[in-house]
């Protein structure tokens, strides 16, 4: 069975189905986001070490120098192994802890990236909005003023009627 189907993949269809993938792969759209997912991660970053290297450790010191990674309320205490010589009777419990404090951090560094996402496309739809008006003046040009009509033959009649008039007084 097995054998059929990679009898059926030939050098053909395997070029043609790359063909496909180039295709796809070099649109601008899914080149675009893929350069934006990059620059996303390195921005995440950024924002991640100003937020725990340059913002978190002033509101530390302000709240008594305290490290807000360390920040938490401990759920259950650690216990220790118990043992008897070598042999473990029960097994170390790790201690459980609400880090209230790791989560603030992330809720700043989400802040500060919903922020910036925020000005950014504000930014970009300001500029398109112009663009588009730009685009709008240059191709709209003003409309040649329309000719007079042509005067109907009950007018042409009348104005021969006044000009005889005009000539006999």
């Amino acid at each position: 069975m097995r054998y059929k189907l990679f009898k059926r993949l030939t050098k053909q269809s395997i070029m043609g189905l790359l063909q496909e993938f180039k295709t796809f792969a070099l649109k601008g759209n899914v080149v675009d986001m893929a350069v934006g997912v990059i620059i996303g991660g390195a921005f995440g970053k950024i924002v991640t070490s100003l937020v725990n290297d340059i913002i978190m450790p002033p509101i530390g010191v302000l709240m008594g120098g305290v490290d807000f990674k360390d920040l938490g309320v401990v759920i259950k205490e650690r216990v220790p192994a118990v043992m008897d010589g070598e042999t473990v009777i029960t097994p170390e419990v790790a201690e459980v802890v609400w880090k209230y404090g790791a989560f603030i951090q992330q809720v700043v560094d989400f802040l500060i990236i919903a922020i910036s996402v925020f000005m950014m496309i504000k930014l970009i739809n300001k500029l398109s909005t112009l663009r588009k008006k730009e685009e709008e003046a240059v191709v709209e040009p003003e409309p040649a003023p329309e000719p007079e009509p042509e005067p109907t033959k009950e007018e042409v009649l009348l104005a021969e009627i006044r000009d005889l008039l005009k000539q006999q007084k």
